[in-house]
């Protein structure tokens, strides 16, 4: 007889970047939960309820290595046809009916995800001075006569003038198609939307009130979108979602190449992102009870690949020397023609970019931060796939890219993920039994190991997120678990089980597999440590040039944005060598600051002014060729730093345990200044 072989394909499944080899003709929904990605199954795979809903990704995709076509499914059966015909699903796959015929690369919306993802990109409460770039004014207007010469819309030009002193104004076709319905419906009484006070965008019968923007963060990983009243300023609702070109990859290059390896991936990435910012802004005005038709102004900001992505533009540049923007000013146009599903007349406003890796949402970073308007040195760092970093104040600022990578969200790390419910968030480690104690997004409290909420159905950790990945790094540095630079201690095994060994490669039981959601131990190894080393050392290195260049050696205050930003215990990002000494009462997380700036230029005309200005008077540093960089690098790859001196972190430093000869008297208070124990 014959021996058998058993074929098998590789699955991604997106947006966690989770992926493993399944055999042929496997239930996807099966594999899915296998790989750690839990999905909606209310039926409990009957193909009934139509939750396991996903969407097969066509094309060749590089980055992973693999050629995904719908026909790499199985072809939907009668009765998942009837459920999706039922449903109106259209263009998507149910898990629980497909099998796995060949390579796939696939993508969970949110709503199929049965752990939905946390994203906290919400506006933060800020003082804005409201003066927004279009606004309503009310007028009479004389009625038509028999004879006159002129035409209604001179009529409202002479009106406008009359009464608002405004002048050579222009009007959008779709507003003259509706003024003259407008003007007899209310006897020449209207209201009148503006642009600029040069352009009249909207024209009502009556008086009415209700104009609306919207401002939108385009990130790498996440976009978010904030709806505004443009009259009162007031937040009307605050909206998230993952990019969905995360799908083309997960860091800036990435998707970069895939532009240039798609003959139509450009467009595809194009598409994908309006697409999300026109289902944000219709869940935004749904929460607010008025339509995507009642945006009339928008502002957004990004990073230069981002921005050139939403213009529809190829970023091909960017991945080159010497990283040229096709436009770095601010830009004007019609939200129309980015097709975004606006009122046919909205504006959409881009912020400049400063250089080819330090964009719009980084000058978003500055309205809101204001460095340039404080007499302290102030160092902002807006942490994320591609970190920004701001150093300076009122006499001189200075701005720099650092290419951090994904791993501080998770990315490439063993069991990382984004920040969902029943990731790991928080971890601190006993430094004489290096047992560890977490938390878990979604959940109360600290759970201590062998707790019984470790072993029950629900609520078992799922992976760990980049929050988490930091502190457990700095606390097993502090328990002597790994040393300076980054590599086990191999002594640490004498006191604790939870240190193992393969050969000379060792990695730390955060959970063992009886506690996990997957049925897998969430461990964390040498190549995880090694990758938040690369990443933590691409950020203080910057910092350091950025200093350097200043001619100073140490910083009076430390602001810290993003979301991921939000969830950093300063303390250990310190101890970890992921920024420079400083007052930790001095160290702040602020939120999604690129969010606010774009608030802050949606509200006030006068902010995209001093945008523009911004934008010449900051001096950009280019790290990654400066003579120093490697030297830099080098010396920011030990924990906290090979040379730096980091008084601030003396009294967590002198308690670091060195290894089983580490005296077991030592009193732990002289740690809690950075574990909070």
């Amino acid at each position: 007889m014959p021996e058998s072989t058993t074929l098998e394909h590789t699955v991604v499944l997106m947006p966690s970047g989770r992926r493993g080899r399944v055999p042929h003709g496997a239930i996807l929904l099966d594999e899915a939960r296998a790989l750690g990605v839990e999905l909606e199954s209310i039926c409990g795979g009957r193909q009934t309820c139509g939750k396991c809903q996903v969407v097969v990704e066509e094309g060749h995709f590089a980055k992973h290595g693999l050629s995904s076509q719908a026909d790499h499914l199985s072809p939907a059966g009668s009765r998942e046809a009837e459920t999706c015909l039922s449903q109106a699903i259209e263009g998507r796959r149910l898990a629980c009916a497909a099998q796995v015929l060949g390579d796939l690369l696939i993508t969970v919306p949110e709503e199929s995800q049965a752990h939905k993802q946390i994203i906290a990109k919400a506006a933060t409460e800020r003082v804005i001075e409201v003066r927004p770039t279009v606004r309503q004014v009310y007028v009479e207007v004389e009625a038509a006569a028999l004879g006159e010469a002129g035409g209604d819309w001179e009529r409202l030009q002479r009106a406008l003038y009359e009464q608002w002193d405004l002048v050579s104004l222009r009007i959008d076709p779709s507003a003259l198609a509706d003024l003259q319905g407008a003007l007899r419906a209310a006897d020449g009484g209207v209201t009148v939307t503006l642009w600029a006070d040069a352009e009249v965008l909207r024209v009502e019968a009556g008086y009415a009130e209700g104009v609306y923007g919207l401002a939108v963060d385009v990130g790498t990983t996440t976009i978010a979108g904030h709806l505004c009243d443009l009259r009162t300023g007031k937040l009307l609702a605050s909206k998230a979602a993952m990019n969905p070109q995360v799908r083309y990859g997960e860091d800036l290059m990435s998707r970069v190449s895939y532009g240039m390896s798609e003959p139509q991936g450009v467009e595809r990435m194009h598409r994908a992102v309006v697409r999300a910012v026109n289902e944000l802004a219709e869940a935004a005005t749904a929460e607010a009870g008025i339509s995507p038709l009642d945006i009339c102004d928008s502002v957004f900001v990004a990073n230069p690949v981002m921005h050139h992505l939403l213009l529809g533009i190829d970023p091909v540049e960017l991945g080159r020397a010497p990283f040229a923007l096709a436009v770095s000013g601010p830009v004007d146009l019609r939200a129309k023609d980015l097709g975004l599903a606006f009122h046919p007349a909205a504006r959409a406003h881009l912020l400049p970019c400063v250089a080819g890796h330090v964009g719009a949402d980084h000058m978003a970073v500055l309205l809101a931060e204001a460095p340039h308007q404080q007499d302290e040195l102030m160092l902002v760092i807006d942490v994320g796939t591609n970190a920004e970093i701001a150093l300076g104040n009122r006499q001189r600022l200075l701005c720099a890219s650092s290419p951090t990578g994904p791993a501080f969200e998770g990315a490439q790390i063993s069991h990382g993920q984004r920040a969902a419910p029943g990731a790991v968030e928080h971890v601190r480690i006993d430094l004489d039994t290096r047992e560890p104690r977490i938390q878990l997004i979604g959940q109360e409290g600290w759970i201590e190991p062998g707790s019984s909420r470790l072993t029950a159905g629900s609520g078992r950790p799922t992976g760990i997120c980049g929050s988490a990945i930091i502190e457990a790094v700095a606390e097993m540095f502090l328990a002597g678990i790994i040393d300076a630079d980054g590599r086990f201690n191999e002594q640490a095994t004498d006191r604790s089980e939870r240190v193992q060994f393969e050969g000379r490669t060792g990695q730390y039981l955060l959970v063992d597999s009886n506690s996990t959601a997957t049925g897998r131990p969430i461990v964390i190894t040498q190549l995880d440590i090694r990758a938040i080393q690369l990443a933590k050392a691409a950020l203080y290195t910057g910092v350091k040039l950025l200093m350097g260049q200043l001619g100073v050696e140490r910083v009076d205050r430390i602001v810290l944005a993003g979301a991921f930003g939000s969830f950093i215990s300063p303390k250990h990002a310190m101890l970890l060598g992921m920024i420079p000494d400083c007052d930790l009462d001095r160290v702040v997380a602020v939120g999604n600051a690129a969010g606010d700036g774009a608030r802050i230029a949606l509200l006030n005309q006068d902010q995209r002014a001093e945008a523009e200005r911004l934008a010449g008077w900051v001096e950009h540093v280019q790290t990654a060729s400066h003579p120093d960089f490697q030297e830099q690098f080098v010396a920011a790859l030990a924990i906290p730093h090979a040379s730096d001196a980091f008084p601030h972190l003396k009294p967590s430093l002198s308690g670091r345990r060195a290894g089983p000869v580490a005296r077991r008297s030592r009193r732990r208070e002289s740690v809690s200044p950075i574990n909070e124990r």
